[in-house]
């Protein structure tokens, strides 16, 4: 079958869901991953006929974006800060406005002196992207994470070894824990940076069906009434195993950005500066001991 027959059966079936300027992301997006060919291969032989195998490999994914699977979990990957993860429903997929936080990161750890021997924290790991990307770019750092489902952990620990990357994984439910011991005794760090769950019940009717169907609702939603719960604990544990003077990165809910800089004023952190994404939105917050 032509390949351009396959993509404008794509535009009709799918045109009114997402848009064609989407729908055309996504399809050249699969032909590249299912056969290693690009848009361009269109262009030079809009003649270009695929096989039985691909065919019917377009047409499967074709259904699960009907039913509004993203395309990361189509393809099982998603790309995030130049690397590439693998991601499953036990994970929540890497998005631009967390890029933004691992460059704002990267960019303030670029004035230390000590950078070198920075010791970091990332809660709430996922997929790892977080650690991942910061400890690509800081080799000679010591990079740790924890998350409380052990699914996602797997994902994570695969996607550093495929990155090539050592990261110190642990499970534990930060809601739960006094101290952040997990690793070792007393143990400090210069950076602890987070991307908890953030996303309150009252806004799921503005959520599209791609994330309330396919990611996993623990690393999405907390409650209405007490919307900055991870934040508070957090920043609690934050305040034992910081240094001093170290720093304390968050994503946000982009409604609650007033609340989170009087929630870190009121624990006596410095130096607090909320930021916008490239969305134009409250997205994320950075303070000192």
């Amino acid at each position: 079958m032509r390949l351009k027959d396959i993509q404008d059966i794509f535009h009709e079936e799918l045109d009114k869901l997402y848009g064609t300027d989407e729908v055309n992301s996504f399809f050249f997006m699969l032909t590249e991953a299912y056969f290693d060919v690009d848009r361009f291969a269109l262009v030079i032989d809009p003649e270009y006929v695929i096989n039985k195998e691909h065919e019917t490999s377009m047409f499967a994914a074709l259904s699960e974006l009907k039913l509004e699977k993203p395309i990361q979990h189509i393809l099982g990957k998603a790309h995030f800060f130049g690397l590439e993860f693998h991601v499953n429903e036990h994970t929540l997929i890497p998005r631009p406005e967390t890029e933004e936080l691992v460059q704002w990161i990267l960019e303030e750890v670029s004035k230390n002196p000590q950078r070198e021997t920075l010791r970091i924290l990332d809660i709430g790991t996922g997929s790892g992207c977080i650690p991942i990307a910061l400890k690509k770019h800081l080799p000679n750092a010591s990079v740790y994470a924890i998350d409380i489902s052990a699914e996602a952990l797997k994902v994570a620990k695969n996607n550093a070894k495929t990155n090539t990357i050592i990261i110190n994984f642990e499970k534990a439910d930060v809601l739960s824990l006094n101290d952040l011991n997990v690793f070792e005794e007393d143990m400090l760090f210069d950076i602890i940076v987070s991307n908890p769950p953030y996303v309150r019940n009252l806004e799921k009717a503005s959520m599209r069906k791609n994330v309330l169907a396919y990611e996993p609702d623990t690393a999405l939603f907390v409650s209405d009434e007490n919307p900055l719960v991870f934040y508070d604990k957090i920043a609690n544990l934050a305040q034992k195993h910081l240094t001093l003077h170290g720093s304390l990165y968050f994503e946000i809910n982009q409604y609650l950005g007033n609340e989170m800089s009087q929630l870190l004023a009121a624990k006596q952190f410095r130096n607090i500066v909320l930021r916008q994404d490239i969305f134009g939105v409250d997205r994320m917050m950075h303070c000192t001991k």
